[in-house]
């Protein structure tokens, strides 16, 4: 029987490649998924702590991710962050996702219903990735681009997929997510972000209410797998200027009816209730 290699990262540690001959990819690959995970652009000295790395290493390390456009360094703070190759490698393969394109009808009829734009987001560890979006018909264009990770607390996508998920899984993510402030009102209280978590549940849709960005409105509600876990969630984003007088009848009602038709697409294709998106 073939024993699988130990992926681990205290394989490198020890000194021992994971797989023999990739020592090297394995600490260009720690230092690209510190940076991914990282809630503040690191710099250098973050990432000689984070990864045990000797200064040379991690400027070698750096400057070649840079120089490939994998990482970004911030002129002025010298902070990183992932470059526009990496982000386009990755939109390639969520482009090509069989969840997107599961998905891809119901967007479009929600976005034509709705008029405004709709969001398709997956989990990735404390944060979600927006894998497709389909822009409102209006002049006014909402900044989020596929590829962009937005947090769990603050976007409608992430209430929904929190708000689904078991109560116990949900309790224990729940116990070290940051709530940093983003507008004056983000959800920064954990008992009130709680409590919303609880009241979107139940509801079945969750909202942002200015709270990632100001004067923008989002209703997010949860896909669910065939096994009834959420798999992602979907968004209809407007602008408070143009929202309409019945958000329930206008966003929510057809929000709901698309993610059903997505979960009802998605249990006729066992393999997309576990897609390897991330």
């Amino acid at each position: 029987m073939t024993t699988a290699p130990d992926l681990s990262p205290e394989a490198d540690d020890a000194g021992t490649p994971a797989v023999a001959g990739t020592q090297a990819f394995g600490k260009f690959m720690r230092v690209l998924q510190f940076v991914a995970d990282a809630e503040q652009p690191p710099n250098v000295a973050a990432l000689m702590r984070a990864t045990g790395f000797p200064r040379p290493t991690v400027h070698r390390i750096v400057a070649g991710l840079v120089a490939e456009r994998m990482l970004v360094e911030d002129a002025a703070t010298h902070g990183l962050r992932l470059g526009p190759r990496l982000i386009q490698l990755a939109s390639r393969s969520w482009g090509r996702s069989d969840l997107r394109l599961a998905a891809m009808d119901e967007l479009k009829r929600l976005r034509d219903i709705t008029g405004e734009t709709v969001h398709l987001a997956v989990p990735n560890g404390r944060s979600m990735v927006f894998i497709e979006k389909l822009e409102s018909p209006s002049a006014v264009r909402m900044s989020s681009r596929i590829g962009t990770s937005v947090p769990l607390h603050v976007t409608a996508v992430g209430k929904a997929w929190l708000a689904a998920l078991p109560a116990a899984e949900r309790a224990a993510l729940l116990k070290g997510l940051p709530l940093p402030r983003h507008t004056e009102h983000t959800l920064t209280d954990r008992a009130a972000f709680e409590a919303e978590l609880a009241a979107t549940e139940a509801a079945g849709w969750s909202s942002d209410r200015e709270e990632h960005e100001s004067g923008v409105y989002c209703f997010g509600a949860a896909v669910r797998g065939a096994d009834g876990r959420p798999l992602a969630a979907i968004s209809v984003t407007t602008l408070v200027f143009r929202q309409k007088d019945d958000p329930a009848q206008a966003y929510v009602a057809p929000l709901l009816a698309a993610c059903a038709a997505v979960a009802e697409r998605i249990a006729e294709v066992p393999a997309l209730s576990k897609p390897d998106l991330l």
